[in-house]
């Protein structure tokens, strides 16, 4: 479980994120949702430790972060795993080579058990081996996001955050990301925090949402109660993404 407490974070004199409060199981999809400006991306690079949080804590299954020193900051980041909006693979790095890549620089085993863990990571996302060799500018954006998602589970993460990771993704390819997430998430038991606006994510895998807008938390709940919120910003973020999303955009 991650915990965010009365969080705020500003860059120069402009608050963005004003006291938040949210908490994220384990074991869940739990999703950030909100508009372009909301405050989710800086939300969720806060918790991740990308960003330094100007007041409040951030709780790591009790563990706070913003009081960890380096080193203990350092080997909280063993235990993570992230999908970036781009899937950010190392474009001279071969498909099977951007898996590994996590086990090459951090741990102890050895060339044949790294390459072993990173077939399976592969194998779990339905890569099939022909794509070990093959670069990610040779492979879909859809495999490529696969191919980013086992990187990002190749060292069992306990926690595992998701920027925008249907970005760029027909709704098909879409729906096969979500899925993949969420089985993970629920094979696995690990604590996975995702960043979107897709509002089909929203409908299917939602088990908690937190709904971001003006660097505040407005809103928490899941898929099934998020038609029935009273909050006005909700209503109306919700309506502009479904009609969004009726124009093909």
């Amino acid at each position: 479980m991650i915990e965010a407490r009365e969080i705020s974070k500003s860059f120069g004199e402009k608050t963005v994120m004003h006291s938040v409060s949210a908490t994220f199981e384990t074991g869940k999809t739990n999703l950030i949702i909100g508009k372009s400006g909301s405050g989710k991306t800086v939300l969720l690079k806060s918790l991740v430790g990308l960003y330094d949080v100007d007041r409040g804590a951030i709780l790591y299954d009790g563990r706070d972060v913003t009081r960890m020193g380096r080193h203990a900051r350092q080997q909280l980041r063993q235990e993570i795993g992230m999908i970036f909006q781009g899937s950010a693979l190392f474009d001279y790095m071969t498909v099977l080579e951007n898996v590994r890549f996590p086990l090459d620089m951090f741990t102890t085993l050895s060339a044949g058990e790294r390459r072993k863990r990173a077939q399976q990571c592969l194998r779990r996302v339905n890569l099939e081996a022909q794509a070990d060799n093959l670069y990610p500018a040779e492979i879909s954006g859809g495999m490529q996001k696969r191919v980013a998602i086992a990187r990002a589970i190749v060292q069992n993460p306990r926690y595992l955050f998701c920027d925008e990771p249907n970005s760029g993704l027909d709704p098909t390819t879409a729906g096969v990301i979500d899925s993949l997430i969420s089985e993970i998430t629920h094979e696995s038991g690990i604590t996975t925090i995702i960043n979107t606006h897709d509002m089909n994510s929203v409908f299917t895998i939602g088990e908690h949402i937190a709904f971001i807008s003006g660097g505040r938390k407005l809103w928490d709940g899941d898929k099934e109660t998020i038609l029935k919120s009273d909050c006005p910003d909700l209503q109306s973020f919700m309506e502009s993404a479904v009609r969004l999303m009726s124009l093909g955009k």
